[in-house]
């Protein structure tokens, strides 16, 4: 069996240095998703984000809260207790939180101590999902915030779900970055043998944190998932597909179908997107929202049950595989050098921003 060439392993190495991985810090500083905001009620919910224990609930006009979930007493956590009112009493020793995070009342004493007060996140809800800010609140701009319009707009019909995936954000990230997988990986769902070899243009702006990818296949054979709700089964048909990172939460899958015998134009509107929000629970775990939506047919609610299925199974073969390769990993005793594909221009190009990002924060935290 031969072995790597010494000057091909630690060339390999010296790149691999200046790519965010599973030792790369945390980013805090971004509006990541908490939740869907139909699991937000309540009943106080539970959820590490960017390894921040937090609780979520619901005050009694409806208005979500974010707390961190750690009673100031003794660190009991606050999600094992219950709401009234507007207030989280700890389910420990009866003492009663307000939004704000700070302690009102101590059943066992008149007064409550100073400095009895948890931290309190910025939380702010759109559409369907609710987004927060774990990082500095002065920071916590919600002009800032990745939602794209498309995603709370009643001319799409969309469906939601979340998954939890044991591995880490960066390499969900990289995943969604390079689609040639979807001949291999996807092959049983969305994938066609000829999509890995389809030519595809990239586009970076480091400036602003965003990287893309572009590609049209054409003429292909959609599989089923496509087939059946786009009416583009047995026919020569173009894809085109944008595969966008555009923040650290935030990637967008965009899709257009049409028929190659007739001008783009002159068809109706078939384009899906699919918003897959990525919040890391810690370095090797992510909690995985997926908010995915069409512009046609918007109330045959059985295409909604048939595509959210499908694709369920497609992005379940995302988490399998990117779940093997960590546990994979992990049997190592030291980290192994990466050999990278023309195909991984845009997620290199991630990885070396994500991690001037996240160093650049840390080392602020630290000052």
């Amino acid at each position: 069996m031969s072995a790597m060439p010494d000057r091909i392993r630690q060339a390999a190495q010296r790149a691999q240095a200046d790519l965010a991985d599973e030792t790369t810090p945390l980013l805090r500083n971004a509006w990541y998703v908490a939740a869907l905001a139909p699991e937000v009620s309540r009943q106080p919910l539970a959820r590490r984000l960017v390894d921040i224990p937090v609780v979520l609930y619901r005050r009694e006009d409806g208005r979500a809260v974010a707390l961190e979930d750690r009673c100031a007493h003794r660190s009991f956590p606050l999600s094992r207790g219950q709401v009234v009112g507007d207030n989280l009493v700890c389910g420990y020793h009866g003492a009663c939180y307000g939004a704000d995070g700070r302690c009102t009342r101590v059943p066992s004493q008149a007064q409550v101590p100073p400095g009895a007060v948890v931290r309190s996140f910025p939380l702010i809800e759109t559409g369907a999902l609710l987004w927060i800010w774990p990082g500095d609140p002065a920071l916590a701009d919600p002009a800032l915030l990745p939602a794209q319009p498309w995603m709370s707009d009643a001319g799409w019909a969309s469906s939601t779900e979340r998954l939890h995936l044991r591995a880490s954000h960066v390499r969900l990230h990289e995943n969604l970055l390079d689609l040639t997988h979807l001949s291999f990986l996807h092959a049983n769902s969305f994938g066609t043998p000829d999509y890995a070899s389809a030519p595809f243009e990239t586009v970076l702006d480091e400036a602003a944190g965003r990287f893309s990818l572009h590609r049209t296949v054409s003429p292909t054979r959609l599989p089923p998932l496509w087939a059946v709700p786009t009416g583009l089964g047995g026919v020569d048909a173009a894809r085109v597909v944008s595969s966008s990172f555009l923040s650290p939460a935030l990637h967008v899958v965009a899709v257009k179908f049409y028929a190659c015998a007739l001008p783009e134009d002159a068809q109706p509107a078939r384009a899906i997107r699919t918003a897959h929000l990525v919040t890391p629970e810690s370095a090797t775990r992510t909690h995985y929202f997926i908010q995915h939506a069409r512009n046609f047919a918007l109330d045959d609610a059985e295409i909604t049950r048939f595509m959210h299925q499908q694709l369920l199974q497609a992005f379940q073969e995302d988490v399998d595989g990117l779940e093997a390769i960590e546990t994979l990993l992990a049997g190592y005793p030291a980290r192994q050098p990466e050999i990278s594909f023309h195909a991984d221009k845009a997620s290199l190009a991630m990885r070396r921003w994500l991690k001037r990002q996240a160093e650049a924060e840390a080392l602020s935290r630290a000052g």
